[in-house]
């Protein structure tokens, strides 16, 4: 997300952050017992990696509480399952540069999977140099194009799109004006938005008076929001497509004393978002089953380590993938109707 504030760390300060953060394994990147630096087979590390299995996550902002609380949770649970040793390394700020420099480093420790969150383009060519190291190596919640990824698990963004474009059209009955908001330039979220747009383009009563940039900050969704409801007062609803956006829309409509009245909606389903929608602020939440693409991206990892289903005598050396290329997770429709089924 080249639009995030970011702020380039050397490979000391990415690892020692990596370390405060790694919530599986031993605080060490370097080389691990039972694994060597270099191997001029592939084959033969794979088979030297599985003597000390070990399958690592690699994101970035990796304290933030909705990663914390399903994704590694879910590969904190699946570790647990298969008996193998899990880690978990990334900056604790939203930082593409850093998460690249971790997963440079973590290639050198010869894991026996990766499984990377796709945050932005530019990891693809790491991805890729995972990938011809001969590291078993998967993408989950947002595609990456143009790198070589074993399998990717994730959301349909446009798909996303299309959801709150069709509530949208129905909440505000077909007319009124809307805007929008997310990370701007994020090829995830630019597919949600053509979503979005195409779809209320069946709609000609309706208008769209905005796209804007959150930032992936509440605090600035809440100020935008402040901002699209001072210009256009017959504002009829908006739309969110980041995290941070819907608690922030909605605080900003709470300010301006039309909750309810404003429609929202969004994406995502942590605690703040629904406590939302059951108190009638939030609309609509178009949410991602996050524990299924990390749980059977880890999954995918160590099938195609385990040989669980063959495709030839050596997949490796044939240049096989023995696990599925693309898994679309689908969605969750949450509204006030459902939204008890989802409070814990």
């Amino acid at each position: 997300m080249d639009v995030i504030k970011r702020k380039t760390k050397t490979n000391f300060r990415v690892l020692s952050t990596a370390c405060l953060l790694l919530l599986w394994s031993a605080c060490t990147l370097p080389p691990r017992n039972g694994q060597i630096a270099k191997s001029s087979s592939k084959t033969e590390r794979r088979a030297v990696d599985l003597e000390n299995e070990e399958y690592v996550m690699v994101t970035t902002a990796v304290t933030m509480p909705m990663y914390m609380n399903r994704d590694q949770k879910a590969f904190q649970r699946w570790g647990k399952a298969r008996n193998v040793k899990i880690s978990i390394l990334g900056p604790a700020e939203w930082d593409v540069p850093a998460q690249i420099n971790t997963i440079e480093e973590v290639i050198g420790t010869n894991p026996t999977g990766l499984l990377i969150n796709g945050t932005d383009p530019a990891i693809a060519q790491v991805i890729n140099k995972a990938v011809a190291e001969g590291i078993p190596t998967v993408v989950y919640d947002s595609n990456i194009p143009n790198a070589d990824h074993h399998a990717f698990l994730g959301t349909d963004w446009y798909e996303i799109g299309t959801m709150q474009g069709a509530e949208m059209a129905k909440l505000i009955n077909g007319k009124g004006k809307v805007a929008y908001m997310g990370i701007l330039g994020m090829a995830n979220m630019e597919a949600g938005f053509q979503g979005y747009l195409d779809t209320l383009e069946e709609y000609p009563e309706i208008e769209v008076v905005g796209k804007y940039d959150s930032k992936a900050s509440t605090e600035e969704a809440a100020k935008i929001t402040s901002d699209i409801i001072s210009a256009h007062p017959d504002i009829a609803g908006i739309s969110g497509f980041d995290g941070p956006s819907g608690p922030g829309i909605a605080l900003g409509v709470k300010e301006s004393g039309k909750a309810g009245r404003i429609k929202i909606t969004t994406v995502d389903g942590e605690p703040e978002h629904l406590q939302l929608v059951k108190e009638g602020t939030i609309q609509m939440l178009a949410a991602q089953k996050r524990e299924l693409f990390t749980w059977y991206g880890a999954q995918f990892l160590y099938d195609m380590v385990h040989g669980t289903n063959t495709l030839s005598s050596d997949d490796m050396k044939a240049g096989i993938t023995s696990i599925p290329y693309h898994v679309n997770t689908g969605l969750l429709k949450i509204t006030l109707d459902n939204v008890d089924e989802f409070v814990q």
